[in-house]
C-alpha cells in the first residue's frame, strides 16, 4: 500500500510517500524558519502564502524521489486539523484537487495522530503504551492500547495554558534569542546552572501548566534588568530546561505506573530536545521510543503512517470521497 501524504498545518510544507506504514520512500520538507525569524514567530498570513508557492514543487519532488507516479498511489492523506487555518487550507485544497482529478481516495488526518505514530516509523512498538506529544502548540499525554484488533488512543491530560514549545519560544524572546527559541535554550542550558530552582506547579491528574514557569522567569529577568544586574542566559536556560523536563517526567512516570505499561512514545518538535531525551533515559525497564530527528518536527511521513493505521483499524470509510472535510484550526484529538 502506497500513501501520498501532505502536511501544511503550520510553517512546514511537506509531502511524503509511505509504503505499508513503515517504509518512507520520500519525505520532502520545505521549512519557513528563516522567513519567520525576523518576526520572532510564525506569521499565519505569510505562512499561508509560502505554502501556496511551495506545495507544487515539494509534491513534484516527493514523487520523483520515491520513484512513483500518481498511478502507483493507493490513498492520499492530508492534515486537516489542528493548525493555522490558512496553512491547513492550502494543503487540504491541494489534496482534494489531486484526489478528485486522479480518483484516489482522500483520508483526512489529525496532526496529533501524526506525531503519535511518528514513533512507529521503522520501529516495532509494543502496546499498550504511554505517548507524550510535545510541540510548539501541543502538550498532550495519551494512553494507547489495542481493543478488538484496533489501536485506541485515550487522552489522559493536556496543557491548561501554554504548550512546552510555546513556553520555550516566549522565554527565548525575552532573552533576546532568535526564533525558534527551543533549540537555542537547549544548547545554552548545557553550560548553565539551575539558579532559580523553580517549583513545579500543582496540577491535578495528568494535566500540565507552564504559564507559572513562564511568568516566574519573566518577572525575574525584568527585576534583574531594572536593577541593571547582568543576567546569565545560560543559567536561565538551565533553570527553564530543568523545570519543564521535570514536570513532563513526573507526569509520564505517574502514567506509566498507573497504567502499568512498558512502552513510552515521545514525539513532537520538542522531542528533539537533548535535555529531555537524556532525562527520559532514567526510565528503567521501559522501552522508550523517540522519532528520528527528521520525524520530530512537522513532516508528511508521520501523516502517511497515521493514515495507514487509520485504514488498518478501519476508523475511516475508504470508499467515501471525503470532499466535504473541512480544515479545523483548534480541534485537539481526544
Amino acid at each position: 500500500m502506497k500513501i501520498l501524504a501532505i502536511e501544511s498545518s503550520c510553517d512546514e510544507t511537506s509531502v511524503a510517500v509511505v509504503e505499508d506504514g513503515k517504509k518512507v520512500l520520500s519525505n520532502i520538507i520545505s521549512t519557513q524558519i528563516d522567513i519567520h525569524k525576523e518576526f520572532g514567530g510564525v506569521v499565519p498570513e505569510i505562512a499561508s502564502r509560502h505554502h501556496i508557492e511551495n506545495i507544487l514543487p515539494v509534491f513534484t519532488q516527493a514523487l520523483k524521489k520515491a520513484n512513483v507516479t500518481l498511478k502507483d498511489i493507493d490513498y492520499i492523506a492530508v492534515t486537516n486539523t489542528p493548525g493555522l487555518i490558512g496553512s491547513l487550507l492550502v494543503g487540504l485544497m491541494f489534496a482534494k484537487s489531486v484526489s478528485f482529478a486522479n480518483d484516489i481516495p482522500l483520508i483526512p488526518i489529525n496532526h496529533i495522530d501524526g506525531h503519535i505514530f511518528s514513533s512507529f516509523i521503522e520501529s516495532d512498538v509494543k502496546l499498550p503504551a504511554i505517548s507524550l506529544v510535545v510541540s510548539g502548540g501541543h502538550t498532550n499525554l495519551y494512553y494507547i492500547y489495542e481493543k478488538d484488533e484496533k489501536i485506541v488512543t485515550e487522552l489522559l491530560g493536556e496543557t491548561l495554558d501554554d504548550a512546552v514549545g510555546e513556553t520555550y519560544d516566549k522565554i527565548a524572546r525575552i532573552l533576546g534569542l532568535l526564533y525558534p527559541g527551543g533549540p537555542q535554550i537547549d544548547r545554552l542550558s548545557v553550560d548553565g546552572k539551575d539558579i532559580l530552582k523553580i517549583k513545579k506547579p500543582k496540577v491535578d491528574g495528568y494535566n500540565f501548566s507552564f504559564s507559572g514557569v513562564k511568568t516566574f522567569i519573566t518577572n525575574y529577568v525584568n527585576h534583574e534588568r531594572m536593577k541593571k544586574n547582568e543576567i546569565s542566559k545560560e543559567d536561565i536556560s538551565k533553570s527553564l530546561q530543568e523545570a519543564i523536563v521535570n514536570i513532563l517526567y513526573d507526569k509520564v512516570k505517574k502514567a506509566i505506573k498507573e497504567k502499568n505499561v512498558k512502552t513510552l512514545l515521545v514525539a513532537g518538535g520538542v522531542s528533539a530536545n537533548k535535555g529531555l531525551r537524556k532525562k527520559f533515559e532514567d526510565f528503567s525497564n521501559i522501552e522508550v521510543h523517540f522519532p528520528k530527528m527528521e520525524y520530530c518536527t512537522d513532516n508528511a511521513a508521520m501523516i502517511g503512517v497515521a493514515a495507514y493505521y487509520e485504514l488498518k483499524n478501519k476508523k475511516i470509510d475508504d470508499k467515501k470521497n471525503n470532499y466535504d472535510v473541512d480544515a479545523i484550526s483548534t480541534k485537539v484529538k481526544k
